[in-house]
């Protein structure tokens, strides 16, 4: 049986997406140009509750969408049939600045089939990376702009994120083989 560890209970979690909140909207000075698109299926609920933290602090709505990434992988034919989950950009994101987010980086060939899917729906102005975990082993070069826990692992090891709107509760955990 894995040995787990907590890395993020539901308070880190939530000082994590404050925090990258602030520093996007440090960092992007107009509100109006900022979208947040989270990557099917873990990224959705960080990207959800980090437009919610941004709403708060510019006291406007930010649009918030998600989108698959699995017809855009480069590894298709090594995999089974991808499951697809609905891709929901009801927004134009063409000269916008898009806030990409995940829940965890890994070896970076999610980010880039998410940008690459994301030129399908126009040429953002410029495109920034939120993750919620970054746990190393790049086989890409794709750094986050914004990262709530760096958290090296082995290859082995397995991060696992938990939020309350699919799962029980809100937790990080790290899993030992």
């Amino acid at each position: 049986m894995p040995e787990s560890t907590i890395i993020l209970n539901n308070t880190g979690i939530q000082r994590a997406l404050t925090r990258i909140a602030h520093e996007i909207a440090e960092r992007n000075e107009i509100s109006a140009e900022i979208v947040i698109v989270g990557i099917q299926c873990g990224g959705v609920s960080v990207a959800e509750r980090l437009a919610q933290n941004l709403s708060q602090i510019w006291s406007a709505p930010v649009p918030c969408g998600s989108i698959d990434v699995n017809m855009h992988r480069d590894d298709l034919s090594h995999r089974a049939a991808p499951t697809v989950h609905p891709t929901l950009i009801p927004f134009d994101v063409t000269g916008k600045t898009v806030v990409l987010v995940d829940d965890v980086l890994f070896s970076g060939r999610t980010i880039r089939a998410a940008m690459d899917a994301l030129t399908d729906f126009g040429r953002p102005k410029r495109i920034q990376l939120a993750v919620l975990v970054d746990r190393g082993h790049r086989e890409l070069p794709i750094k986050a702009d914004y990262v709530g826990k760096n958290q090296p692992t082995s290859q082995k090891e397995k991060i696992i994120v938990r939020l309350a709107v699919r799962d029980a509760l809100d937790e990080v955990v790290l899993e030992r083989p």
